[in-house]
């Protein structure tokens, strides 16, 4: 049997095909407290993946701060590349 059909506002993301892109963002909600649910819906979903675990280990911690590491640095990125660039006299 085949799935039955799922209207696009109710599709994720990568359930939807480039075309329906548009038209998908289209249904969201951009308003402030809509984007702090999306957040909020998506800081649920990796505690519950990575971290809120029977047998856990430090593998969601530190892929966490993996990425605040990442972001971090690309944020500052602009500000190091010129402070490599003075020359000290």
């Amino acid at each position: 049997m085949a799935d039955k059909p799922v209207a696009l506002a109710q599709k994720r993301l990568m359930d939807v095909k480039l075309g329906q892109l548009p038209s998908w963002l289209g249904t969201r909600d951009f308003t402030p407290n809509g984007l702090i649910g999306g957040v909020r819906g998506g800081y649920e979903r990796y505690y519950n993946k990575y971290i809120n675990v029977k047998k856990g280990g430090i593998g969601g911690v530190a892929m966490f701060i993996a990425g605040y590491i990442a972001l971090s640095y690309l944020w500052e990125y602009d500000h190091i590349k010129h402070d490599r660039w003075r020359k000290y006299h």
